[in-house]
């Protein structure tokens, strides 16, 4: 196993809130553009939050096989499809490949929701055969990433991380550590999705949704006017490759993903405080820069005030007041849990690709917090090495180097 071997991205697969596809999705985002709005799969009228970021335009039947659609629910399609693009996007066909040459790492947190409703609504219509909320999640955790490796005939190494937004990068940094134990080839990132009642309502329970109802001042990280976020559905689907191989077979790529930290903070009441300046630190060390040579900050943007003041604490302690440019471009999609970072990071490659910082829309930075906030507009910029953060309910941190290649 070499430590030290580099592994880059050479696909990307997105569906996202704001566009559907790379092209779309990018073309959004450069500009400002938001997927905010009411929610349309259920009646939101009952609840006290009834925004979200939903995936546009997406019909599954265009892309899946009848007995797929029967199979999986919305979450499970769009994670299905958004790697197809992205293998077609790295330029693989995985039947021409070795099958255990090639593996899949996912990330999931909010999902099963919906595939748990289905089985409730079908014991309650149909008296069929329970299926308890423990088992429906264990089994969607498992089919989301199963489902990719059978269609696309992947037995090498397998997992689902479960670690809320965190995940998604977990995920991409133990596919990195399978490629440098020798398997060439992995799919990993993660599309998540629960807009759906029952998922609805334990994301409410969470206290950290916003009930605001203009999706203009719903989510706004960093603003004095935060009061929660707002959640979508969606993300992203990487093709990670060992970096000498992908240059034997002349493949695009698009940046190395250089540098993994992550920590978890202290119980509650603790006399050690919280663990995301060590999740940066490590995550610098490991891909062997300084505080310096990063060029942008995606932030994970929680947009709940005592959360907010941790992460621009944080931020500031590694780079000093207004030290490095930050955005969070997730305020034109919402927070996709386990899906948001794999698209952080992909905003990221295509900003390094462009040399452009998307904006974080529709907020008015406290001045207190000492960020150096891309707001309004794109900002044009040498993007060399981009820093992508997230943070999972409960404590979990997550950091991860992106960097552009050769």
């Amino acid at each position: 196993m070499s430590t030290t071997q580099k592994v880059v991205v050479t696909g990307l697969g997105i569906a996202a809130p704001n566009g559907l596809g790379t092209e779309d999705y990018w073309a959004a985002t450069r500009v400002g553009k938001s997927g905010l709005g009411r929610i349309t799969r259920f009646d939101p009228s009952r609840y006290p939050a009834r925004l979200a970021g939903e995936v546009p335009g997406f019909n599954a039947s265009e892309h899946l096989p009848s007995r797929l659609m029967t199979q999986t629910d919305h979450m499970t399609r769009l994670a299905l499809v958004a790697t197809d693009w992205a293998l077609e996007d790295a330029g693989i066909t995985p039947a021409e490949l070795p099958e255990y040459d090639m593996g899949v790492v996912t990330a999931s947190s909010s999902g099963g929701f919906e595939f748990g409703q289905g089985e409730l609504q079908k014991l309650w219509s149909q008296g069929s055969q329970f299926v308890s909320a423990y088992q429906s999640f264990a089994w969607f955790y498992a089919v989301n990433s199963g489902q990719i490796s059978i269609r696309n005939g992947m037995k090498g190494p397998s997992g689902v991380l479960v670690s809320d937004q965190a995940g998604g990068l977990d995920a991409l940094a133990h596919a990195r550590r399978q490629i440098r134990k020798g398997t060439p080839l992995i799919v990993s990132g993660s599309i998540d999705a629960s807009i759906c009642t029952w998922g609805w309502v334990a994301q409410l329970a969470g206290g950290r949704l916003s009930t605001v109802e203009d999706a203009d001042r719903a989510y706004l990280p960093f603003d004095t006017d935060a009061a929660g976020h707002v959640p979508g559905e969606g993300g992203a689907m990487l093709i990670l490759e060992d970096a000498d191989a992908a240059r034997r077979r002349g493949a695009k790529v698009y940046g190395e993903i250089a540098g993994y930290g992550s920590t978890f903070d202290p119980a509650p009441g603790s006399s050690r405080g919280p663990g995301l300046r060590k999740a940066i630190e490590i995550a610098l060390a490991d891909a062997d820069v300084e505080a310096g040579d990063i060029d942008v900050v995606f932030a994970d943007a929680a947009a709940v005030p005592e959360l907010d003041r941790i992460e621009a604490a944080a931020l500031t302690d590694v780079f000093g007041p207004h030290g490095v440019p930050v955005t969070a471009p997730k305020t034109m999609t919402g927070r996709l849990y386990s899906g948001a970072a794999p698209l952080d990071v992909a905003t990221a490659l295509l900003a390094i690709e462009d040399g452009l910082i998307p904006p974080t829309t529709n907020v008015e930075p406290d001045p207190g917090y000492d960020l150096d906030l891309v707001t309004g507009q794109a900002r044009v910029a040498d993007v060399r090495t981009a820093l992508v953060l997230a943070r999972g309910h409960a404590g979990f941190n997550s950091a991860v180097v992106v960097r552009a290649h050769g």
